[in-house]
C-alpha cells in the first residue's frame, strides 16, 4: 500500500478496475522522496493522471531519469526538434494508437513505464483506455488459467514494418515487483502461440485479446491540455480513440529495462509442423524462422 502523500495532495480513484488521478504535486520539483510515494500509488493505482503540470521538455525527461533509463522509441520517427529521450507523436502525422497494445512487447525487454504529457487535444474526443491485466487473468477460469501458464507467445513490430524485429514472452508473466500473475499478450503486437498449432493459436489468441478489452476491467480518461500522466507498462494495455476532429499531441519518454519472467515455469515445446514448410504452412514460417535464425 502507498505511503500518505504530503498535504496538499489528494488521490481520486477513477474506477473500480484502475487509474487514479492525483492533485496537489509539483512534478516538475519533484525529489526522492516524491517519487518514492508516486511510485507505490503507481503499483497500486497502475496509471495515474497529474492535471495542470505543463511540464517543459526538460523538466519531463528529468522526472523520467527518476524512474531509470530512458530510450527513444525503436521504430517510430523522431521529432529532431525534441531533446533525446522525448517522443512525439501528433495524430495529423498517424500518432494515433487505436489498437490495444502493451508497449514494444516485440523486444525481448519491453517498456517498464511511460510519462505521457499532453501538449494539445481535442476539447471533445481522443480519450484513452487502459486495462487492467492483473484483473483479466483473475478472471480466466481456473482450466484457461492452467492452459496459459503454459504458453508463450511471439511478439513482432509488424505494425511498424518491422516484422523481423520478433520475441518471445511468457503468456502469463508475473510482475517482478508485486509478484502478482499478468496475462500478457495484446492485438497489436502478438502475433501467436508458440506452443499451438496456427488454427488453435489464432482460436485461443482471438480470445484473450477481446477478453482483456472488456469495459470492467478498465478506465477511460478525458484529457486536457498539461495532463500528466505515467502507467505501468508490465501490467497494463492502453487504447486510443480515434473519434476526434483537430490535432492531438502528445510527448513521452520510456522507461526501459523490463525483464519478462514467467510465473511459473513450462515444460511445453514449440508446436512443430509436420513435413517441410509450404504454401499451407505460411502462418508457421514467422514462428520457424524465430526458433532457427538465418546466419
Amino acid at each position: 500500500m502507498a505511503q500518505p502523500l504530503q498535504t496538499p495532495a489528494k488521490v481520486r480513484r477513477l474506477s473500480a478496475a484502475l487509474g487514479a488521478e492525483i492533485t496537489g504535486l509539483n512534478l516538475a520539483q519533484a525529489d526522492s522522496k516524491l517519487v518514492d510515494q508516486v511510485k507505490g500509488l503507481l503499483l497500486e493505482h497502475q496509471v495515474l493522471f497529474f492535471p495542470d503540470q505543463k511540464l517543459s521538455q526538460a523538466e519531463h525527461v528529468a522526472l523520467g531519469h527518476h524512474f531509470g533509463d530512458l530510450e527513444d522509441h525503436p521504430n517510430l520517427g523522431k521529432d529532431d526538434d525534441a531533446p533525446p529521450s522525448i517522443f512525439r507523436l501528433t495524430a495529423s502525422q498517424g500518432g494515433i494508437a487505436d489498437e490495444w497494445h502493451t508497449d514494444i512487447t516485440f523486444q525481448t525487454q519491453p517498456a517498464k513505464m511511460s510519462i505521457l504529457n499532453m501538449i494539445q487535444c481535442p476539447s471533445i474526443g481522443g480519450d484513452t483506455m487502459w486495462s487492467n491485466l492483473y484483473l483479466a487473468y483473475e478472471q480466466l477460469s481456473s482450466p484457461l488459467q492452467m492452459l496459459c501458464r503454459q504458453l508463450t507467445a511471439l511478439h513482432d513490430a509488424h505494425p511498424h514494418n518491422h516484422p523481423e524485429q520478433t520475441a518471445v514472452h511468457p503468456v502469463v508473466r508475473v510482475h517482478p515487483e508485486t509478484g502478482h500473475p499478468v496475462l500478457y499478450v495484446n492485438e497489436h503486437f502478438t502475433r501467436r502461440i508458440v506452443e499451438l498449432s496456427a488454427p488453435e493459436s489464432e482460436v485461443l489468441l482471438r480470445y484473450l485479446t477481446q477478453f482483456v478489452t472488456q469495459p470492467r476491467f478498465t478506465v477511460r480518461y478525458q484529457w486536457q491540455p498539461g495532463t500528466l500522466c505515467m502507467w505501468d507498462n508490465r501490467c497494463t494495455q492502453h487504447f486510443v480513440l480515434n473519434d476526434f476532429v483537430g490535432e492531438r499531441i502528445i510527448e513521452r519518454v520510456t522507461v526501459m529495462g523490463d525483464e519478462v519472467d514467467a510465473f511459473e515455469p513450462s515444460l511445453e515445446q514449440p508446436y512443430a509442423r509436420p513435413g517441410p514448410l509450404s504454401a499451407a504452412s505460411r502462418h508457421d514460417r514467422q514462428l520457424f524462422f524465430h526458433l532457427n535464425p538465418r546466419d
